[in-house]
């Protein structure tokens, strides 16, 4: 039996033809016993009670939600749609970018209160952005800010396929160089926590920090510090360390820093390329193929 947590799709019951397929909003009254797969969210107590269960496919892109400690003890296979937002996330840095190098904030006001108000702004051109993470995200911006005239640098925790967009440097070069850090990486046990005051300490004064994949990959505190500060210019932040992002933080507040609330990927191209994943790999499991996307539980992504 293969369970999808959510409504019902007559996509994958196509692909399903002749297996049992059943969609549930909850999990009171599934037999645990029969299911094999999973499509969504299985509640971590109920791993040990579903013997023959091979696959648990995740619709989000990051999986930090899904590894318990029972998920990492288990022999489940994991798997996740990671790629499907990788295109607005992109966009999202793009805009990010864009938005904080030309004070759009400014703009905005002015046109709040009417007022013609002309400055002399900055330009991408020639700038060097840092990309922290380079998977499907942090290699679509590269090829993005290339179109920008930007010099591209970036670092990842895996060796992978060289890109003609970006140049790989290390992490302390990544820091000092940078007219713009964004964070595209996964929030991992290795990754949580990685910018504090002493990286931010490290980066130029007039440097901007954008966040779009995960937050606490930054310790807010010490990015609020750097922030008051002035040892960095601003931020562009989509994913908070607490979200949604409490009222009376102090972030919203910061003329110095642009919130938008985790919504970067929220669009209907990257719902369809998550169910264009999640079909495939139904497709796969059912024929017994190698599934995409599969999660090194170790590593956390």
């Amino acid at each position: 039996m293969i369970v999808v947590v959510g409504k019902q799709c007559d996509d994958l019951v196509e692909v399903a033809a002749g297996t049992e397929i059943r969609f549930v909003e909850e999990w009171s009254g599934v037999p645990l016993e029969s299911v094999e797969a999973v499509i969504g969210r299985i509640p971590p107590d109920l791993l040990a009670k579903a013997p023959k269960l091979r696959w648990v496919h995740s619709p989000a892109a990051g999986v930090d939600a899904d590894l318990s400690p029972e998920m990492l003890a288990s022999d489940v296979v994991l798997t996740s749609s990671v790629g499907n937002g990788a295109i607005p996330l992109a966009e999202h840095s793009m805009l990010l970018m864009l938005m904080l190098n030309r004070d759009v904030p400014r703009w905005m006001k002015a046109q709040a209160e009417r007022r013609w108000e002309r400055f002399t702004h900055g330009e991408l051109a020639g700038l060097t952005l840092g990309i922290y993470g380079l998977g499907h995200s942090g290699l679509d911006l590269a090829l993005k800010a290339k179109a920008f005239h930007l010099r591209v640098i970036g670092v990842r925790r895996r060796a992978g396929e060289p890109s003609p967009y970006v140049e790989q440097v290390s992490f302390e070069q990544l820091l000092e160089e940078s007219d713009f850090i964004v964070v595209t990486a996964p929030r991992t046990a290795d990754t949580a926590g990685r910018f504090g005051a002493a990286e931010f300490a490290r980066m130029k004064a007039s440097a901007y920090f954008i966040c779009i994949s995960r937050g606490g990959i930054a310790d807010d505190d010490a990015l609020l510090d750097a922030l008051r500060g002035g040892q960095i210019a601003g931020a562009g932040l989509d994913a908070h360390g607490i979200e949604p992002l409490p009222a009376d933080s102090p972030f919203w507040d910061l003329p110095n820093v642009i919130v938008t609330p985790h919504n970067g990927a929220t669009s209907t191209g990257t719902a369809r390329r998550g169910e264009e994943i999640v079909r495939e790999n139904l497709r796969r499991f059912l024929s017994g193929q190698e599934l995409l996307n599969v999660v090194d539980k170790a590593a956390g992504y």
